[in-house]
């Protein structure tokens, strides 16, 4: 941990003004210093994931006019998969098939 200083990448300034819009900045979260309590380097940050989650996980099938619209989350309505397996493009009937 280090004694507080100004934030080198907005010098002090907590961010940037565009018009209404506020954006804080990254590295110092907005206080303007780094340092002591607000150290970057000791942020409990998570190791990245190894990839992005799955088609079917992701955030979008929140909203409801997706999720009505969209009634299978692997074929996306077409009735069928594609997966590429072993260098051969293989295309089989989604599961959503048999309803």
């Amino acid at each position: 941990m280090t004694d507080p200083i100004t934030c080198p990448e907005c010098r002090g300034r907590r961010g940037v003004q565009l018009g209404e819009l506020f954006l804080s900045c990254t590295f110092c979260g907005g206080l303007g210093q780094v340092g002591g309590e607000n150290e970057p380097a000791e942020r409990g940050a998570e190791p990245p994931p190894d990839g992005p989650p799955p088609a079917w996980q992701h955030n979008v099938w929140s909203d409801p006019w997706i999720a009505e619209t969209l009634k299978c989350r692997f074929c996306l309505g077409s009735k069928k998969v594609t997966h590429i397996e072993a260098g051969t493009l293989v295309i089989v009937p989604c599961r959503c098939a048999d309803d």
